[in-house]
């Protein structure tokens, strides 16, 4: 019996030491491009709002540690020259538009893209009268909504905000219609049904002062749980879908891979961008610091919102215990005893802003088709000359991963956070590569957020290009210069990588061409 015994531990030692590695695939399809990451820049967790740029210094642009390119704000009910500032909770006048300017200017300079969200219109345009959403005892519970005879003022309004912010020095890319229209509220917010915002984006739009402020672009209204009857409702109009650059939305209380996966497939038939515009996944947490089984949780938001068909992620506020950038208070714990530290959360968001910005999204064996709860997650995307796989584990078990790619690596770097350290939470190793060779194994620690990066060994036009797609959006201003832009719109002098040909005939095909 012991005998036997020794034989069958024996025989599971040998087993554990040997497991099959975990197989994904990574295909040729291709979806959607990714235009970046950001968060907020808002009043509250700001302090001191005008003047604090820290924050965006740390997380924003290439020379960050963390590659942040999109910026959201708040356009407070004013109007340009309207600079009160007002105390919490007088949400007539929450404070003015200068407060985002110092951070704005720097996140431009740095490459970024800076977009606006109203909580309100001014309050003389709503049936309640003031700014607030309604939801209180001294607004008598009455539910405030954009008046119809004040519809006209709206994109006006708007316009005021693009002329103060340029007359800054700021020039905004896109402003958004509202911030959660479903959602009635005692602080500042406005009620739109899916009809009323289809009659105010169909009639009024077009009056968004696009010649005067080139290249601004308008975003949908961004409802709590991405509501895809919203966004459905401006799509399917042909007026209104000729006005709207980008649907948007936020994932409170619904999974990315519900309501947002069906919002997107909508997007993509009409080649619109998809942005999840706001969301703090443990903003409950008390007077603690995230666990890292919470940091690998939000790593799965970022990598389901990518499967869902985002094309841009901006999380809620840059600065709180439980977000980006240490507020300073000893009360959250040792780590965030130094203002404006960098916290984990923004080393788990640097795997997805540093290296998937700008990519073309791969589909792989191992995409997740629901929003069922997976022990690995995994995604990949192209780049340029870049084959990039994204892999969470959130179970204790170190495992291997083998890999079965489109095309033969060269060489590789593996980027891993596990939690372990306390500075950087963003390893890096390189990955030994004896031969060229579509199939790698590579190692997959147990509770670890991995980014693999393998350089492409290939000729020109080694992977069939895709069908030619409808225009892409950055092109659509620029239709009668022919030439070679990158993923990201920009005209390449020496075409390289992926890169969009445009045609003289105004057609358009994805190329790669591998550097010499």
């Amino acid at each position: 019996m012991r005998k036997i015994l020794s034989s069958f531990l024996l025989m599971a030692v040998v087993t554990a030491t040997f497991a099959a590695p975990v197989q994904v695939t990574v295909r040729t399809t291709r979806k959607q491009t990714i235009t970046g990451f950001g968060a907020a820049c808002c009043f509250g967790a700001m302090e001191p709002y005008a003047s604090d740029t820290q924050p965006v210094r740390l997380l924003y642009g290439s020379q960050s540690k963390i590659g942040l390119n999109i910026m959201r704000m708040e356009i407070s009910p004013n109007f340009e020259g309207d600079v009160r500032v007002a105390e919490w909770g007088n949400w007539d006048t929450p404070y003015d538009w200068q407060g985002s300017v110092p951070s704005a200017k720097i996140v431009k300079q740095r490459g970024g893209i800076v977009f606006g969200t109203p909580w309100s219109p001014p309050g003389d345009y709503k049936t309640n009268g003031t700014a607030a959403g309604g939801n209180s005892d001294d607004q008598g519970n009455q539910r405030g909504t954009l008046r119809e005879d004040c519809y006209e003022k709206f994109f006006p309004w708007l316009n005021t905000f693009l002329a103060y912010m340029k007359s800054k020095g700021v020039e905004v890319d896109a402003v958004s219609v509202q911030n959660e229209p479903d959602w009635w509220v005692s602080y500042s917010g406005c009620l739109y049904t899916p009809e009323q915002q289809l009659k105010l984006v169909k009639n009024y739009a077009h009056m968004l002062d696009r010649e005067t402020y080139k290249g601004v672009r308008l975003i949908s209204a961004e409802p709590l749980g991405f509501d895809p009857k919203y966004s459905n409702a401006l799509l399917n109009n042909s007026t209104a879908r000729e006005q709207i650059d980008i649907i948007a939305g936020h994932i409170y209380g619904h999974p990315a891979l519900g309501d947002l996966k069906t919002a997107a497939a909508l997007a993509a038939k009409y080649d619109k961008e998809v942005w999840m515009t706001e969301h703090s996944s443990t903003d409950n947490i008390g007077d603690r610091l995230p666990t890292w089984h919470e940091q690998l949780l939000f790593a799965e938001e970022l990598n389901e919102c990518m499967l869902a068909g985002c094309t841009g992620y901006i999380y809620w506020y840059m600065r709180a215990h439980w977000s980006f950038i240490s507020t300073g208070e000893a009360k959250y714990g040792e780590g965030n005893k130094t203002k404006n530290k960098l916290l984990p959360r923004a080393f788990v968001m640097s795997h997805f802003s540093k290296h998937v910005t700008g990519s073309t999204r791969l589909v792989t064996s191992r995409d997740l088709s629901s929003g069922t709860e997976a022990a690995q997650e995994f995604s990949a995307y192209i780049k340029g000359d870049s084959l990039i796989v994204m892999a969470i584990d959130t179970t204790a078990t170190d495992k291997e991963l083998k890999l079965k790619l489109p095309e033969k690596v060269k060489s590789g770097v593996h980027l891993i956070s596990t939690g372990n350290e306390t500075e950087n939470l963003c390893q890096e190793s390189p990955i030994e590569i004896e031969e060229a060779t579509q199939e790698i194994i590579v190692s997959m620690p147990g509770r670890s957020l991995n980014t693999y990066i393998f350089m492409i060994e290939r000729v020109e036009d080694a992977i069939d290009s895709p069908e030619v797609e409808a225009e892409p959006a950055w092109a659509k201003s620029d239709r009668a210069k022919a030439g070679c832009f990158d993923l990201l719109g920009r005209r390449m002098s020496t075409p390289n990588g992926f890169y969009i040909e445009r045609r003289a005939d105004g057609s358009t095909r994805k190329v790669y061409k591998s550097k010499r």
